[in-house]
This record gives structure tokens, sequence and C-alpha cells, in this order.
């Protein structure tokens, strides 16, 4: 059986979502361990609500189904899904995950220089090739796990392996 990454039409396409499907495990697991009964906690007053980045990071897939699909995000008109629970919270996870796994099916090389546009409101914040807003996304994807990470460390949740034992589950 071939995996999703063997499934694309391009070698190029292939790689980028390899990479999102090794983080896709680490990613899961830690959007496992949210709770939702302090939703606004947050470990400063400059940090980003717990549910609100946990969200962020369910969402993440499907920003890089939209960047192949539709090559642009528009912040006023972009759907968010509602997530109230933990299983909520997971399930719009996978549920990305899959449809970000279709949208590179048919994703070529050709298309990786095609350009996609970010905007808030229909003004242009930035734009740039797909391949390297896709590349992007799944580092954002990566950095925002991180941050979530000590989030959960702080309220006490257990972090998984996520490139290697963490302190909550290494044997030694």
């Amino acid at each position: 059986m071939q995996s999703s990454a063997e499934r694309t039409s391009s070698v190029i396409t292939n790689e980028y979502l390899r990479e999102l499907e090794s983080e896709a495990r680490a990613t899961r697991e830690c959007l496992e361990q949210v709770p939702f009964d302090e939703p606004d906690w947050k470990p400063h007053e400059k940090s980003m609500p717990l549910n609100y980045l946990a969200a962020m990071i369910a969402e993440m897939p499907k920003w890089i189904t939209y960047i192949i699909e539709e090559g642009n995000i528009d912040f006023g008109t972009f759907e968010h899904a509602k997530i109230e629970t933990t299983e909520h919270l997971v399930a719009a996870f996978d549920q990305n995950m899959e449809n970000v796994r279709k949208s590179f099916e048919n994703f070529s090389d050709d298309a990786l220089g095609e350009t996609f546009t970010l905007k808030n409101q229909g003004t242009l914040l930035f734009s740039s090739p797909k391949g390297e807003t896709i590349s992007q996304s799944i580092n954002h994807l990566v950095h925002h796990r991180g941050q979530l990470t000590v989030y959960l460390k702080l309220l006490g949740k257990k972090i998984p392996s996520i490139y290697g034992p963490s302190a909550d589950n290494a044997v030694f």
C-alpha cells in the first residue's frame, strides 16, 4: 500500500506532504492534551489564549488546502471551525489533514510557482509562490506546536514524544 506521500503527482509536492505527515502524529498527540475548562488561559499577558492557539494549530492543514486549491486566504472571510471540546479539536485536525492529503494528490510541481495571496478584508498582506507558502505553513505549524507544548507543560499535562523521547515518556 502506498503512503499518502507517495500518491501525489510530483516529487517536490511528495516531499511537502511527507514533511507534513511526519509532524501530524506529534501534533495530534499534543492536541489530545488540550483542556477546554479554561479557554482563555495564557502563560503571559502577551501570549495567545490556549484554545485560540490550539484551534489555530488544528486549522493549519486547512490553510495548506486553501493554498493549493484556492490560491488565497482572506482573514475576513476564512471560515473557522467551531471548537468547544478536545474531541472537536482533534476531529477538526483529523479532517483538515484528510483534506490536505486529497489536495496534494493532484498538485503538480508547476503549480508550486503559482502565486498565493494573503489578505485581510480584501487588503493584500503578502503574496508568494505556493511552494514557499506551503513550506512556511509547515514551519508555522511546528513553531506553534512547540509553543503549545510549553502551555501544556505549565498546565501539568504530559508532552508526547516529538522528535525523540520527552521527559514525560522517556525510560531512563
